[in-house]
């Protein structure tokens, strides 16, 4: 017999798996992130530059007041110096009562030899006791002016009589008020060059020793304390300072 074919089975479909649609992700919203403001720096507080002062400059003397005397009467007077009880009214308008020693001035004597050194001359200086400092006193020839006696005149007898010396070149070198506050006297200072010895002839109440001394050795005296007189210290460091100036030191 003939082997029978097998059946050929018709091949069933594999049935198709439904796809399950990817469920869409809902995007989430991207958070805006909100912007940091920025922090302002303190502005620093600029420091003000404190203003240079501005030189002030003297204002020239106009027509100077001087003030209206009421009455004046004299207290004390002596041979040198008479003390005035004045009652006035002053420029600015009050009224005072003021004790002044009234004086006919006086004059100082800067001598100075510089025959050998210009830049560092010799100084002529006094030693004598002055019992109102209560003490022995370096100072510059000086003296008091006699009534109506012209100054430089007075400045050549003064420094003769003293020292002894003559001068062959006199010029003046400032004036000025030693203590204006009670005292009415002038001080007038002049140079003396060119130097001639003689003897001196002093008044019966002077004791003077004198000397000649370098101006740079009489400053140091100053800067040391050494010497106390008002018009030597005056007149000395004012003649220091134009002889700096004049040679370029």
């Amino acid at each position: 017999m003939p082997k029978t074919k097998k059946a050929v089975k018709a091949a069933t479909p594999k049935k198709a798996k439904a796809v399950k649609p990817k469920a869409a992700k809902a995007a989430k919203p991207k958070m805006a992130k909100a912007a940091k403001p920025k922090a302002k720096k303190a502005a620093k507080p600029k420091v003000a530059k404190a203003a240079k002062p501005k030189a002030t400059k003297v204002p020239k003397a106009a027509v100077e007041q001087t003030a209206e005397v009421l009455s004046s009467e004299v207290v004390f007077e002596g041979p040198l110096f008479r003390v005035l009880r004045d009652r006035l009214i002053e420029p600015g308008g009050s009224e005072e009562v003021r004790d002044i020693v009234r004086h006919n001035g006086s004059v100082v004597i800067l001598a100075i030899d510089n025959a050998k050194n210009k830049k560092n001359p010799w100084v002529v200086i006094e030693r004598q006791y002055r019992h109102a400092a209560g003490r022995f006193l370096w100072e510059l020839p000086a003296g008091k002016l006699e009534p109506g006696e012209d100054a430089l005149q007075g400045a050549k007898r003064e420094l003769e009589e003293e020292t002894g010396y003559r001068a062959k070149k006199w010029k003046p070198l400032v004036e000025y008020f030693a203590s204006p506050g009670f005292l009415g006297e002038s001080m007038k200072v002049f140079i003396a060059e060119g130097l001639v010895a003689g003897e001196a002839h002093p008044e019966d109440d002077e004791r003077i020793e004198f000397r000649l001394v370098k101006l740079s050795q009489v400053v140091k005296l100053i800067e040391k304390g050494a010497i106390l007189d008002g018009k030597t210290l005056t007149s000395v460091l004012l003649f220091a300072h134009k002889m700096a100036g004049k040679h370029g030191k």
